[in-house]
């Protein structure tokens, strides 16, 4: 579909290793270590945030919200003296807390990374007269990204983030697009997590930098017009990019020529190559709605092909083979069809897969002899090929497990005669396969490799349907230890042990059952792991999404807290034995289960959590807030939303009640759910709760949405997420609660 060209197998990740256990517990070095924490941590006291009066009325409703006073009315410059001290006040208890449980925090971070290949490097894929690849070097906290001539010769280095890093406390490589002639390298860098990124242009004959940069954009960056010229988005002030900007190079930025610009303020613009690269495809929508334009991309101030009008509720995609559209869209089937167009009649679509209840078809790519549709059936990936001729007719890949997580990888060549393909699931490591289109034969060409050693024998993985309180079936993904059981033994644990429940439920966003290595840290020890597959992503479907959005949003939570019940009632765990974790909106998941279950967890972690959903949804001003009024509902305008999001906001629903142990996060530069909102909620919980409970909350100063970066700086937040667990749950050197 729509293909921005990248810096060719750059776009092949490594294999995943953010979120799993190890098996090496704390030696007797460091269990003697943390006997006893440091007199300073028993004694300090959380901080208070004041209460000052404030208060907003919409739709006659009038809201109290005393602690509206730690949102920094100068944002996105956060330099409120109050604000500053009160956050880093927190920083200081969550350091004094954590003091006692550094060596648990570092144990768990050496067998973490002692299961990561520190020197790894992804698959070399061919794209042009070149094959392209990127590195780690042992120790590195950032890649190198490489190419080399495909007829043989030295590998040229394209860019070291390393050495772009150096001197920031933050650093991302945004896009990173080399031109159709193999000559210039267009690439974009954030330093501070704000996801505002710089872009600049590298000569790869000569290894200088062009003086041109562009500055504060979102999104790719697109070689065309015979790679004279770059297409980007431009980032607005609220962090919105309503643009797509045509940029010549060795001209002023001044004098760029606007191709599209986007009135409505709740969408958002993105472009693209077609597959055969010969039309520049300009796309704008928001969560629910789109629009596309097309223009040659030899010519991009050609006047545009308006495909379709929007109209709400109508989603499409296209590419052009030939001269053909192809469109991939939900008009008239929940889980999407795909049609054709001719470009003289684009908005004339005619079917060529309808769409179906059981399958759901999520996207497709076109090559020149043959195009993949992807989709999910009953939840599980599915990978077909088709011919032109005979649409109907499926090639699928087939995959050996009963549950697993597959798709397309980096496949940059319109005459692809082998496909990349990635494979995983929760006890298989990524793998990397070639799939050779003519003999139909999977090629392993990697497979994660896991230093310390790994036995796949030793795990079970599962897959069950737990019976929501509505009676929808949500499907649970678990993996345990085989000798569990015998684990939970020798550690003194009685029952049926710990279990660890993540989810994310939002956005159409499915989280799928793939392998994780730093997993295995709270595995080894005796937990189960499970992912609940609820409503709001789309696991199961369109309609699965849309059961979890809007009016139905509560769903979600539903799901949540009865997976972890159904959980228990099956044997997995006990009441109080569930630990979860979610970031972002998944972070609003677990304000919202703490609000309506707390006695069933006994930890909970909230990374950068969007909790306080009713101011955010009423500050049109906020980055987001007018895209995310299809997912969650617009209190401005309806009574009805007000009233629905104010029922669930966590931040509105914190009572007088005990609450679990929690560990929050959050990032000052954080553009998607900003700083105050997990600051609120804290001030909030710390004013209300009835129990003795640690709470803390630690914001990265220098950071965004994504917390700290760098591969090391990110595994060790994962490690102290972890030891706050294990401590909370009695499975620490340290049991302390305090």
């Amino acid at each position: 579909m729509l293909r921005p060209i990248s810096l060719g197998a750059l776009a092949c990740a490594l294999a995943a290793t953010t979120f799993a256990p190890a098996a090496v517990a704390a030696n007797n070095e460091d269990s003697a270590r943390v006997t006893t924490a440091p007199a300073a941590a028993a004694e300090i006291k959380p901080p208070v945030a004041a209460k000052r009066p404030h208060t907003f009325t919409h739709h006659g409703i009038t809201v109290e919200d005393p602690y509206d006073w730690l949102y920094d009315k100068s944002y996105p410059v956060v330099d409120d003296e109050e604000v500053l001290a009160h956050v880093k006040a927190e920083n200081a208890y969550f350091e004094a807390k954590m003091e006692g449980q550094k060596a648990l925090t570092e144990a768990l971070f050496t067998e973490m990374r002692a299961r990561i290949k520190e020197d790894d490097s992804t698959v070399p894929q061919k794209d042009g007269d070149w094959l392209y690849w990127s590195e780690f070097e042992e120790g590195a906290q950032y890649r190198k990204h490489y190419r080399k001539p495909v007829a043989g010769g030295e590998a040229q280095l394209l860019i070291d983030e390393n050495a772009l890093a150096e001197g920031h406390e933050y650093f991302s490589l945004g896009a990173a697009s080399v031109s159709q002639n193999g000559r210039f390298l267009a690439y974009s860098t954030d330093t501070s997590g704000s996801e505002r990124y710089t872009a600049r242009i590298k000569d790869l004959t000569t290894g200088e930098h062009l003086p041109d940069v562009l500055e504060n954009l979102r999104g790719g960056l697109v070689w065309v017009k015979n790679d004279t010229a770059l297409v980007y988005g431009p980032s607005t002030e609220e962090w919105r990019t309503l643009e797509a900007k045509l940029h010549v190079i060795g001209t002023p930025v001044e004098s760029d020529v606007t191709l599209y610009k986007e009135e409505d303020q709740s969408f958002g613009v993105g472009t693209g190559l077609s597959a055969q690269e010969d039309w520049l495809i300009i796309a704008t929508g928001d969560n629910e709605t789109s629009e596309v334009r097309l223009v040659p991309a030899a010519d991009p101030t050609a006047a545009p092909i308006l495909v379709k009008p929007r109209k709400k509720g109508v989603e499409y995609s296209v590419d052009v083979r030939d001269g053909e559209l192809w469109v991939w869209t939900n008009d008239d089937h929940i889980n999407f069809r795909l049609a054709k167009a001719k470009l003289e009649t684009p908005g004339e679509w005619q079917t060529v897969i309808p769409g179906s209840d059981d399958f759901y078809l999520t996207d497709f790519d076109l090559f020149k002899d043959f195009f993949v549709t992807e989709g999910r059936l009953n939840g599980l990936d599915q990978i077909q090929l088709r011919s032109y001729a005979d649409p109907a007719k499926i090639t699928p890949i087939t995959f050996p497990e009963p549950s697993y997580t597959a798709g397309l990888g980096n496949n940059p060549e319109y005459d692809m005669k082998k496909l990349r393909l990635s494979y995983q699931s929760m006890v298989t490591p990524g793998t990397v396969y070639d799939y050779d289109v003519a003999t139909a034969r999977l090629t392993t060409l990697k497979t994660q490799e896991i230093p310390s050693g790994y036995d796949p024998s030793l795990y079970v993985s599962e897959r069950l349907t737990i019976t929501a309180r509505d009676g929808t079936q949500v499907p649970v993904s678990v993996l345990m230890r085989k000798d569990r059981a015998e684990i939970l033994r020798k550690a003194g644990i009685e029952g049926p042990g710990p279990l660890h429940l993540y989810a994310y439920g939002a956005y159409g966003y499915a989280i799928p059952p793939g392998f994780s290595t730093t997993r295995f840290s709270l595995v080894d020890r005796g937990f189960a792991y499970a992912i609940a597959h609820i409503r709001g992503g789309d696991d199961l479907g369109r309609r699965w999404y849309l059961q979890g959005k809007l009016f139905e949003r509560t769903n979600t939570f539903n799901d949540f807290v009865d997976a972890g019940r159904g959980l228990i009632a099956k044997g997995y765990t006990a009441e109080g034995m569930v630990t979860a974790s979610g970031g972002s909106a998944g972070g609003e998941l677990m304000g919202a289960i703490v609000n309506q279950d707390p006695a069933q967890y006994g930890a909970i972690v909230a990374h950068v959590p969007f909790v306080d959903v009713l101011n955010t949804m009423l500050n049109e001003k906020l980055p987001l807030t007018p895209g995310e009024w299809q997912e969650w509902g617009n209190p401005i305008e309806s009574r009805e939303a007000f009233e629905y999001i104010r029922s669930y906001s966590p931040y509105d629903q914190v009572s007088a009640q005990a609450y679990p142990p929690m560990l929050v996060t959050a990032g000052l530069n954080d553009p998607r759910v900003t700083y105050w909102e997990p600051a609120k909620w804290v001030a909030r919980l710390r004013e209300l709760k009835t129990d003795d409970n640690l709470l803390l909350l630690k914001t990265n100063m220098g950071a965004g949405h994504g917390g700290q970066s760098g591969r090391w700086n990110s595994l060790r937040e994962t490690a102290e997420e972890f030891a706050f667990i294990l401590w909370q749950m009695g499975m620490a050197p340290n049991p302390s609660r305090d």
